[in-house]
């Protein structure tokens, strides 16, 4: 008897095995996520009995070296009691010493994340700011070694807007905090005399990159993108919506310094965008205007006349000075990577 593949299947079958797959992947993210959980308590744990022992019995970096031995003796498949590592453990303990903190915050994200917020972040207040969006974003992290490197917390929300304005609470906070200022494009690979039509080039050759550095819920709809009024043509430089604001956000790119008619043209554009591509389901359109540079104060005065919500910040096609210096070398980036891939044990992201 030859058997075939057409069976008699009930016909809610497709949906169901579509169904009973989606469980099984969350029910394996889940446990990815409970290893990682575990792990960082255990480690949280024996980083504060180094600390504890280190001040009552005042043993040291002996002690360290033969604590690593015995335990990657006792436990050889795992690769996460290196000396350094064991070393970090205690340094973890010593900075997070709010055990509530740590199972209900820290202990969400993996070794690796917390070795860079140990490692790269100076004070505490920093790196319970980046737990928080790390926490909230969901980031890897690749995302947030990207975000420390260039200042995330400094920059955010930073923008010159007149959203408190133009936008009702709380929809006016969460868009504040959206902009940034300055906007870091050092990844597009253009010189600081580069017009604007090479940096728009550039940016749609790297939207993966240009949307990580625009924040969380962007997606790209598109360039030089044309609006019809009175049979007369325009065309908005580029167009993102939010699918976490629901908005769409009009992006005007401007090479040079800022100047007070260039809101107004924004503003137009805004408008243009509202009238002729939001649905009933979208919040108002916000505008982002984009300069080399600007003086604060004559963008605050710009603005007050605009009846767009508008915001205008600058950007930096090669990393400032005052963030460069957070940058390791490229040999550093490497061999701490190959440290941590010895060092760690469990899934590890990025």
């Amino acid at each position: 008897m030859v058997m075939t593949d057409k069976l008699a299947l009930p016909a809610d079958y497709p949906n169901w095995l579509s169904s009973l797959k989606e469980r099984i992947h969350t029910a394996q993210q889940r446990a990815v996520l409970v290893v990682n959980r575990e792990l960082v308590l255990l480690y949280w744990q024996v980083g504060c009995d180094i600390l504890e022992r280190q001040k009552a019995q005042g043993w040291g970096a002996k002690v360290i070296d033969r604590l690593a031995r015995d335990l990657t003796a006792a436990f050889p498949d795992m690769k996460g009691f290196s000396r350094r590592n064991l070393l970090y453990m205690r340094r973890f303990a010593e900075e997070w010493p709010d055990f509530e903190f740590v199972q209900q915050a820290v202990a969400q994200l993996p070794w690796g994340q917390n070795l860079l917020l140990l490692t790269k972040l100076k004070t505490r207040e920093e790196r319970e700011w980046y737990v928080a969006q790390a926490i909230e974003h969901g980031w890897s992290r690749n995302v947030m070694w990207h975000h420390i490197s260039t200042c995330l917390h400094q920059r955010s929300g930073n923008a010159v807007t007149n959203f408190d304005k133009r936008l009702p609470s709380p929809d006016s906070e969460l868009a504040q905090q959206t902009l940034k200022d300055p906007y870091i494009f050092d990844f597009l690979g253009v010189s600081n005399e580069a017009l604007e039509r090479e940096i728009e080039d550039a940016m749609t050759r790297h939207v993966t990159k240009l949307l990580m550095e625009l924040g969380d819920g962007f997606a790209f709809v598109g360039r030089q993108v044309p609006m019809e009024v009175e049979g007369e043509d325009f065309y908005i430089d580029l167009l993102f919506y939010n699918y976490r604001l629901h908005r769409f956000m009009v992006v005007e790119l401007k090479g040079g310094a800022f100047k007070p008619e260039h809101v107004g043209q924004l503003n137009f554009y805004v408008t243009l965008v509202d009238e002729h591509l939001k649905s009933e389901d979208d919040k108002p359109t916000i505008g982002l205007l984009l300069c080399k540079q600007k003086h604060r104060v004559v963008a605050e005065y710009a603005l007050r006349g605009m009846t767009q919500p508008i915001g205008v910040a600058e950007y930096k096609l090669d990393l400032p000075a005052d963030l460069a210096r957070y940058l390791p070398s490229i040999e550093q980036i490497e061999a701490e990577l190959q440290d941590d891939e010895t060092d760690e044990e469990g899934p590890v992201d990025g």
